[in-house]
């Protein structure tokens, strides 16, 4: 999934219809309780959202810089354009501090 480093400017229209499943002791995912899309992913009291690109209309102007997890991806699976690259590791000390660095 691409998403957007939204930091802590999301808004839900309808927070009745967003279901929550707590997939670890830091993080959420979060989902349409209606048709099951992924809609963001959040770190539980960081103000962190990494949303979906798909959620938005209009996806001009954003720009693919990193690469999540890199250490774990298939050797076939690579992007065309060069971004910043951060491994499990690099990931998770990024999340344990108190700023999420992109």
């Amino acid at each position: 999934m691409f998403t957007l480093d939204c930091g802590s400017t999301v808004k839900v229209d309808d927070a009745t219809q967003l279901g929550v499943y707590r997939s670890s002791e830091w993080a959420e995912r979060c989902f349409c309780k209606q048709c099951g899309t992924s809609l963001f992913y959040r770190l539980v009291g960081k103000g962190f959202h990494a949303v979906s690109a798909e959620t938005f209309d209009d996806r001009s102007g954003y720009a693919f810089t990193t690469q999540i997890f890199t250490d774990e991806k298939p050797g076939y699976y690579d992007f065309a354009n060069k971004t910043k690259m951060m491994t499990g590791a690099e990931v998770f000390a990024a999340f344990a501090s108190s700023e999420v660095k992109g």
